[in-house]
């Protein structure tokens, strides 16, 4: 009898394997299912378990960080969840991990920056903001609006956020001059330097490639945040395509695929959103019913926390 229940057991066995191999097997081929821990050094952000789909596709995997201005939230385009400058429980919600808020442009201070970071602090995201550079406008003079007006939020706002990551977010005729006495600024005085995105130009391509070595160098220091929503540019179809045209950095942080523009006739946001072979981003960003500004870090979820923290400034 024993014999007999060890061979019924072994057939047993021998069926379950024929079934459950080819299932796994199938599972393999589709999608892998990792659990990623996110390691924060900002003001009470616990690790976090989150199971991430993996796939071949980047723009479903890589950590993603949402830019803002006072031009936001854009209009509703869909049934969904939505946002304001006062409440970002949406963006959170739907996986972004950080919020940089513009701080001001030219002379113009940002109405709704103080309201984005507290709303970005209440729900534990990585902070940062970004002041956009004109031409025309001392970048000195710039730097400086720009450090003194996030001093200011921080203390009327009583954040409690220990970083923010500073942006400088350059004119599409700015010259290197402008760039580097702006950066020089910034670290002159915060100690830290500002990463660096620039408005896409021909301009900005044939005057920072032909940039002396020095020159190069200097700016190679800062982290560049590149912007590309479209394939369409020959040689500039790809992040790295478009990187090597100013022929200053071996590599990209964040790559802001997704952007929004406003079309004056049709009284509408339009989105822009990046797609070029096997790389195609979703119109828009998980359940949320407005158009978004949209950026991935060039790494994992924790290599994203350890950049974060080393690049911002201890405010």
């Amino acid at each position: 009898m024993e014999d007999m229940i060890i061979i019924v057991w072994r057939y047993i066995q021998k069926a379950i394997f024929a079934v459950i191999i080819p299932i796994l097997g199938f599972s393999a081929c589709t999608t892998s299912e990792v659990e990623v821990i996110e390691s924060s050094r900002s003001y009470g952000a616990p690790p976090q378990n989150r199971n991430i789909l993996i796939s071949h596709n980047p723009f479903t995997a890589a950590p993603h960080i949402i830019n803002v201005s006072s031009y936001d939230p854009k209009e509703k385009q869909r049934s969904g969840s939505y946002y304001s400058e006062a409440d970002v429980r949406a963006l959170r919600k739907n996986g972004a991990l950080g919020l940089i808020a513009r701080c001001g442009k030219g002379k113009q201070l940002d109405k709704d920056c103080a309201s984005f970071l507290a709303a970005g602090e209440r729900q534990r995201m990585l902070l940062g903001a970004y002041y956009f550079v004109l031409k025309g406008v001392d970048p000195v003079w710039q730097a400086d609006k720009f450090v003194n007006q996030i001093k200011k939020i921080k203390l009327t706002k009583k954040l409690k956020t220990p970083e923010i990551l500073l942006v400088g977010d350059f004119d599409s005729k700015s010259s290197v001059y402008d760039i580097i006495k702006f950066i020089n600024r910034i670290e002159e005085r915060t100690g830290q330097l500002p990463m660096i995105y620039l408005e896409n130009s021909d301009h900005l391509r044939r005057v920072l490639s032909s940039a002396s070595r020095s020159q190069k160098q200097r700016i190679a220091q800062c982290p560049y945040w590149i912007a590309l929503y479209s394939s369409d540019k020959k040689e500039m179809e790809t992040p790295n395509r478009l990187m090597a045209k100013y022929g200053i950095w071996n590599q990209w942080a964040l790559w802001q695929y997704s952007g929004v523009y406003w079309n004056k006739r049709k009284s509408m946001s339009v989105i822009h959103n990046y797609s070029y072979g096997k790389y195609r981003s979703p119109k828009y960003y998980g359940d949320m019913s407005c158009p978004l500004e949209r950026n991935i870090f060039n790494g994992t979820v924790d290599q994203l926390y350890s950049f974060w923290g080393k690049q911002s400034w201890k405010w």
